[in-house]
């Protein structure tokens, strides 16, 4: 799923919108592997590093996610890095999650470090906005989903929603397997 970094595009009929009116909305992805516990644990993050908060977390539950703060942000002060859990009752166990994932991604970055400099990592990350989007989701007036790097697209917007992918993941790693032959074919002729 590496592919799925970057920006994405959804056009719809919004529900927050009482008049009923198409709009857009831009989501930045990143994508960080899950690791299992052992290699989360070689991590050692110093407390100085880490700022945690405390909040309510909201959503169903009744009177516990009115009157206890469950819910655990952390972040990673060196590296801007925020993770927010609320998915557990308990503060402790929303505490274990959030750190589990700040030290993923502190190892997907040393991962990427050991590759390239650390401006060439962040160097593809792109802004979530008008033109930098790598797939577009058009659910309203008509339905489409068109990947903008292979020029694939289905019209069964809901069935790619609901996590039919392979058609154009495929279609991605085609066209990159292309431009990669083509570029070692330019070098060779070089």
């Amino acid at each position: 799923f590496r592919g799925e970094k970057g920006a994405h595009r959804l056009v719809r009929l919004s529900p927050f919108n009482a008049n009923n009116k198409r709009q857009t909305t831009f989501a930045g992805v990143d994508v960080i592997p899950i690791l299992e516990d052992e290699e989360v644990n070689d991590v050692d993050i110093p407390e100085s590093e880490l700022e945690v908060s405390t909040m309510r977390s909201g959503g169903k539950g009744g009177q516990n996610v009115n009157k206890v703060e469950s819910g655990v942000r952390i972040k990673h002060i060196p590296t801007g890095i925020n993770v927010r859990c609320t998915q557990e009752r308990s503060q402790h166990l929303n505490r274990d999650i959030a750190m589990k994932r700040v030290k993923a991604q502190l190892l997907a970055i040393a991962q990427e470090q050991r590759c390239e400099e650390i401006k060439a990592i962040r160097g593809d990350a792109v802004e979530a906005a008008w033109g930098a989007q790598i797939r577009n989701y058009v659910l309203q007036p008509y339905k489409m989903v068109k990947d903008q790097r292979s020029n694939w697209e289905t019209s069964d917007a809901q069935g790619f929603l609901d996590g039919d992918l392979e058609n154009c993941i495929g279609e991605l790693l085609r066209t990159r397997a292309r431009e990669d032959q083509a570029a070692k074919d330019e070098a060779d002729r070089s």
